[in-house]
C-alpha cells in the first residue's frame, strides 16, 4: 500500500473514532427508509403469491415482511423500492412475461 493510502485511511479512521465519541460532527448522513411490502402490493394489486413469485422470495418471506417479524435487505429492498415509484413498470414486467 503507498504511503499517502495509508495516510489517508489512518485519518479516516481517527476521524470516524472522534465521531464516535461525539467529539466531532458527520460531514453528511445518509438516511434510507424502509419500503412497506403491504402497502407496495396492495397497490400493484397483486396477492402475496404473485408479489412474492415476482421479486423471487417465498410467500412466508413475504408475510414475515408485512407483520412486521423481519425486513427486506439488499436486493429485495431496493426492488421494493423500485415498485414504490415506478408501478407501472413492475406492472409491466409482470403481466409482459
Amino acid at each position: 500500500m503507498r504511503d499517502e493510502l495509508f495516510d489517508e485511511l489512518q485519518k479516516s479512521i481517527k476521524e470516524g473514532g472522534k465521531i464516535l465519541k461525539e467529539k466531532k460532527r458527520v460531514s453528511r448522513e445518509f438516511n434510507f427508509v424502509n419500503p412497506d411490502p403491504k402497502e407496495i402490493r396492495k397497490q400493484l394489486g397483486l396477492s402475496q403469491n404473485k408479489f412474492a413469485e415476482l421479486l423471487g422470495i417465498s410467500t412466508s418471506t413475504l408475510q414475515n415482511w408485512e407483520q412486521g417479524r423481519r425486513k427486506p435487505e439488499g436486493p429485495a429492498k431496493v426492488l421494493l423500492s423500485i415498485a414504490a415509484r415506478h408501478p407501472d413498470a413492475v406492472l409491466d414486467t409482470v403481466y409482459n412475461q
